[in-house]
């Protein structure tokens, strides 16, 4: 891409909304739908959105959404990149390279996140510019007559009830902040995602029902968990109902309250297959049904993190191992990030700076991104040959210490 070119680039206006929306459309190859064509989104945020014209034709886009990521011990600090295309007769120009350098080198130079995160519509895009797959979603499915919970399984004593999207937003709110602070990979929901969380577009359903919420509730009416879903009706050559249930999201403050919700999702009438593909692939169904051989998973990558800043983000987030190692950093995007820097971090939190010392490890931006919230392991990533130890005894350190109790996972696509 020539230096003129890419100075072109630039954030969007108001009033080329439409434009950037049909661009888009054409790049991803969808139907034009929804309610924002013509005014921008709430959740939009055209100052961070980049953009290269062509007359009144947009060519390029590329945006980014201000978030909250739940990481190891921590909530930082993320920038969501989305909107990234290039028009077919814009391609091998280096636009996309412009881009992906304009929103990194903004990031660090204004001090802004220190994580930036995306959803890759092709798996081979983003690595060369530091990104990695950190969680992944499970893909889950299962046969519901063999989906019996196993006769140990506590239920509780709250109660699950269906309500309508009012009540079930203003219970389910309270509930996902507090849990979602506990699972890296999560991001923060305010109104504006919320709306987005909740908006059941008639024209968007495909043969599905409107969507159904419950929530489940104590005895002294605290709400402990909530689940939404949706069904698609079908039936056999024999008259035998064979319908599908959907099931986009189970949050539960108590494994009570978790396990009552699936009981009732999968009780109900006439379907016979349950699908969760966003669900964790740690997700706890499995290990409350007594056949846990009825629920199949085809995990998938999910959230790709990139660390804008290694300094800032290590010492970010928490370690459940004491580290002291000394990291050096191959980045060539992102130059400011190579070098050597000595990590030093615990359960209670971190510290990361550059050094002169020794490395113990040698590794990439891509494999320590993909390490990031604790869902990849260094050992792995060693394994395929992508992390260089020259301490003896570092992988494993490193492999403990980045590691967490809790699967990363992240349901929220952007």
């Amino acid at each position: 891409m020539t230096e003129d070119l890419a100075s072109q680039l630039r954030p969007a206006t108001v009033e080329e909304w439409p434009a950037l929306v049909r661009a888009m459309d054409d790049a991803f190859g969808e139907v034009p739908s929804g309610p924002f064509r013509d005014t921008p989104s709430p959740i939009a945020e055209l100052d961070r959105s980049l953009s290269l014209w062509d007359g009144d034709r947009a060519v390029a886009t590329g945006g980014i959404y201000s978030l909250s990521l739940t990481v190891p011990g921590a909530v930082v600090p993320c920038a969501g990149v989305t909107w990234i295309t290039v028009a077919t007769t814009h391609r091998r120009r280096g636009v996309l390279t412009a881009i992906m350098r304009r929103q990194l080198t903004a990031l660090h130079e204004q001090q802004r996140e220190p994580v930036a995160a995306l959803w890759a519509a092709e798996y081979p895009i983003y690595g060369r510019f530091g990104y990695a797959p950190a969680t992944f979603r499970a893909g889950f499915s299962g046969n519901i007559p063999r989906m019996r919970l196993r006769p140990d399984v506590d239920l509780g004593t709250g109660r699950v009830d269906e309500v309508p999207v009012e009540t079930y937003r203003a219970a389910a709110t309270k509930v996902h902040d507090i849990v979602r602070r506990y699972v890296p990979g999560n991001l923060a929901r305010d109104d504006r995602w919320w709306d987005r969380v909740l908006r059941d577009d008639p024209e968007e359903r495909k043969g599905w029902t409107a969507r159904r919420y419950l929530l489940h509730t104590e005895t002294d009416g605290t709400v402990t968990g909530y689940a939404f879903f949706r069904v698609k009706s079908s039936w056999t050559d024999n008259g035998e109902p064979d319908g599908t249930i959907g099931v986009p999201e189970v949050r539960a403050l108590t494994p009570a309250a978790y396990a009552a919700l699936w009981q009732f999702i999968l009780s109900v009438d006439l379907v016979r297959t349950v699908r969760a593909p966003m669900a964790s692939p740690d997700d706890p169904l499995r290990h409350l049904l007594a056949d846990g051989r009825a629920l199949h998973s085809s995990p998938v990558d999910a959230l790709w993190v990139r660390l804008v800043d290694v300094d800032r983000a290590l010492a970010a987030r928490r370690y459940p191992a004491p580290i002291d190692l000394v990291l050096e950093v191959r980045d060539d995007f992102c130059p400011w990030n190579a070098g050597r820097w000595r990590l030093t971090g615990h359960p209670a939190g971190g510290h990361c700076a550059r050094t002169d010392r020794d490395p113990d490890l040698v590794v990439g931006i891509e494999e320590l991104s993909a390490v990031y919230l604790g869902g990849v392991s260094l050992a792995a990533l060693q394994g395929a040959g992508r992390v260089t130890e020259i301490s003896p005894g570092a992988v494993t350190l490193a492999s403990t210490a980045f590691g967490w109790p809790v699967t990363p996972w992240c349901p929220d696509e952007f």
